[in-house]
């Protein structure tokens, strides 16, 4: 497997790269194992995060071949309830506020399995999904979301632009930081999208993966971590901007922005950017200082969910996990949390089901099984999706399961 390490920033060049974070040497997050792999030696890559202080872009230095990644993946939007209704809401607002109609396109970059697309599908409105993942694009296309089988940048795009595809409205939701070259990438939204017509991206925030101690976001799929100001000095060089912004709770907190080639009307008229990009700056995010004392916090949180599991098992009790998802491989591979600690894994994913995971080699069963086999104890690692789990589980925890959320702090509900 291949992988390389950079010294200059993805965004703007520079080389002037701060320290963060070193999570060590660990196994791909979503390279999820058969009984047979988990005999055999797992790649592993290092995975550290720096901070450029020229243009803010956080990130980390390892660039694994994307074709390993995403050519075959295991993440299936739509069995998440949260990211379908983020979708459906948000298609809603645009089909309305960009008077979309049978003769619009809509398209999605990393367009999963159409969980985004099908809100427009279903009002008769034209859509095109780009999506690097082969198995997930049949399965798109099995919808009737038509969608191609493409790494998305700016020959990808120019290549459908001469098949005849514009977008009115272009989605990019939480793909940004998964790209290498993020100036390709940009300069190919630029292309994609009609001059009158609005990009969409969300992003995990960076202010909240600091302050809230949300480092188990970090694994090699995510090379970047954004601000706004980041966002807009990589759209201002590709002749965009940014005309409005959104804070949103989903992933532990995520942008939503909404940019326009410059040579459009630039119709989106909100002060918002104005004021992020202000309150940025008192936070900090053009100082090394905010970030660096990162890692620091991250140890504290390692030994206080150490402690409260250790001080469970001498006790007697049973634990198992609830998502077998990227974040939990970072957390339980960094902090070292095993088959010595916890009994099996549960996702609803049916895809994951029957595989160990990364490292800790742990098997994914069903979540059926919580109640099937009423273990204590639940440690929840996809805490970002903790009140539809939470509602999902009702009759376990009216059995007495109790759940143990790790982030931002260790609590047990």
């Amino acid at each position: 497997m291949s992988s390389f390490t950079i010294h200059a920033c993805r965004s703007c060049g520079s080389t002037d790269l701060k320290p963060v974070l070193s999570l060590g040497i660990t196994p791909l997050a979503n390279r999820l194992l058969t009984e047979n792999q988990i005999h055999q030696a797992e790649p592993t890559f290092p995975l550290d995060v720096v901070f450029c202080a020229n243009c803010t872009l956080v990130q980390i230095t390892e660039t694994v071949d994307p074709e390993i990644l995403f050519s075959d993946y295991f993440y299936f939007s739509s069995f998440s309830d949260t990211a379908l209704n983020n979708a459906k809401d948000i298609t809603q607002r645009l089909i309305q506020d960009r008077h979309l109609d049978t003769s619009s396109l809509a398209a999605e970059v990393a367009s999963n399995d159409g969980y985004l697309l099908q809100y427009y599908n279903q009002q008769n409105i034209p859509v095109l999904g780009i999506e690097p993942a082969q198995n997930i694009a049949a399965v798109a296309n099995q919808k009737g979301i038509h969608t191609v089988a493409h790494f998305f940048g700016a020959e990808t795009a120019r290549r459908l632009q001469l098949e005849g595809f514009s977008a009115d409205v272009l989605h990019a939701n939480n793909v940004l930081a998964h790209v290498a070259d993020l100036n390709g990438f940009v300069e190919g939204l630029g292309i994609l999208i009609k001059p009158s017509g609005v990009i969409v991206i969300e992003v995990p925030y960076v202010r909240d993966l600091i302050a809230h101690r949300e480092f188990d976001t970090i694994y090699h799929e995510h090379l970047c971590y954004f601000s706004l100001t980041a966002l807009s000095r990589l759209f201002q060089r590709h002749h965009m901007t940014i005309v409005d912004v959104e804070y949103l709770t989903i992933h532990g907190g995520s942008l939503r922005v909404f940019a326009q080639r410059q040579d459009g009307p630039l119709d989106i008229k909100s002060v918002r950017p104005k004021q992020m990009l202000d309150e940025e700056q008192s936070w900090g995010v053009s100082e090394h200082s905010f970030y660096k004392n990162f890692g620091a916090m991250v140890s504290t949180l390692k030994e206080d969910l150490l402690q409260q599991l250790t001080r469970l098992k001498q006790a007697g009790k049973r634990i198992a996990v609830y998502g077998a998802s990227a974040k939990g491989s970072t957390l339980l591979n960094f902090f070292n949390i095993g088959a010595n600690v916890l009994d099996y894994v549960v996702d609803r994913s049916t895809v994951k089901q029957g595989h160990y995971t990364p490292g800790t080699h742990l098997y994914i069963f069903s979540p059926e099984k919580l109640i099937q086999d009423r273990p204590d104890y639940v440690l929840l690692l996809s805490w970002n999706f903790a009140s539809e789990i939470l509602d999902q589980q009702a009759a376990y925890r009216a059995a007495g399961g109790k759940f143990i959320i790790p982030i931002p702090e260790v609590k047990i509900v």
